[in-house]
């Protein structure tokens, strides 16, 4: 089941025009959690109609960011396994 801030995002970009499948594209198939649906729903409320592309650029923007964020995390959780198996030995 979507979120609320993913069916946000959906009736957002209907009610600006966008064709159907590609509104259902990008609201439910790739920015289907709440941090990717709150940034492109802000986005969206700043800029009034972009085109197709600049919504699609942004969308590949923002799960570029996601992606990013993702590793940075596993990066520092086995950090943190690492250096306490150095501070407790094996």
């Amino acid at each position: 089941m979507a979120s609320e801030r993913t069916e946000e995002l959906y009736r957002v970009l209907l009610s600006k025009g966008y064709p159907k499948e590609l509104c259902a594209e990008i609201a439910y198939k790739n920015m289907n959690t709440d941090y990717t649906a709150t940034r492109m729903l802000g986005y969206l409320y700043r800029y009034t109609n972009p085109k197709i592309e600049d919504l699609v650029d942004e969308m590949l923007a923002i799960l570029s960011d996601r992606a990013q964020i993702i590793e940075k995390k596993e990066s520092e959780h086995a950090q943190a396994v690492i250096s306490e198996m150095y501070r407790k030995g094996l």
